[in-house]
């Protein structure tokens, strides 16, 4: 019998970051922190600035991205036992998660900010060449 593990998430900041140009075009970051990790106003600061130079070229589809962090070893140390999760959702897709575990908080940021940028890429690709004929909403999508 495999034994399920809950993890309690505490919010710890909900960010806008302006990646456009107009009001209606913000991107909403929520930082969510397990008690394992010591939420910050610099932690929140260094996810918004990961989040938003990964996926600056889709902020006008993104409508919000919820990050969860934790330490899965909690005090104990562990090899790659930092985890970061990713869920973006995007207008008229099903949201898209990765996780990335890692040494560090930093790298599981990075690499999950890195993950989510390729699954977004895929995505949309996909959409343009499955609609390519007619009109969809994400069609006036420029290539990256």
């Amino acid at each position: 019998m495999t034994a399920m593990r809950f993890l309690r998430f505490r919010q710890v900041e909900v960010v806008p970051f302006l990646l456009a140009t107009t009001k209606e075009d913000r991107m909403q970051i929520q930082v969510n922190a397990d008690h394992t990790v010591r939420g910050s106003e610099r932690l929140t600061a260094h996810v918004g600035a990961v989040v938003e130079g990964a996926l600056s070229h889709f902020s006008a589809q993104i409508t919000r991205v919820e990050v969860h962090l934790s330490d899965e070893n909690g005090p104990k140390s562990g090899q790659d036992d930092k985890r970061c999760m990713m869920e973006a959702r995007i207008e008229g897709r099903h949201p898209i998660a990765v996780t990335h575990h890692a040494a560090s908080l930093d790298q599981a940021i990075e690499g999950a900010a890195d993950k989510l940028a390729r699954s977004i890429e895929h995505t949309i690709g996909r959409l343009r060449n499955e609609h390519s004929a007619g009109e969809h909403p994400l069609s006036s999508i420029p290539e990256t």
